[in-house]
């Protein structure tokens, strides 16, 4: 590798919107996100759904399965 030509590789901190900090390490700096694997619906298991105007509900209710 050639010298004084790559940027500084240090350690960072990257801080989530929900609380949560960790360290990497990146040629950036500090990093702010929104959604981390602490918070994210595909790591947690859970899902968080806006309903806006009964769109959800109506969507559940018309391909619902009915019961014979």
């Amino acid at each position: 590798m050639q010298k004084g030509i790559h940027p500084m590789y240090r350690e960072a901190t990257v801080h989530c919107a929900c609380g949560n900090s960790f360290k990497t390490r990146t040629t950036v700096g500090e990093i702010s996100v929104d959604i981390c694997g602490a918070c994210h619906p595909f790591f947690t298991g859970t899902q968080k759904i806006i309903d806006t105007e009964g769109r959800v509900e109506r969507f559940k209710k018309k391909y619902a399965k009915k019961d014979k």
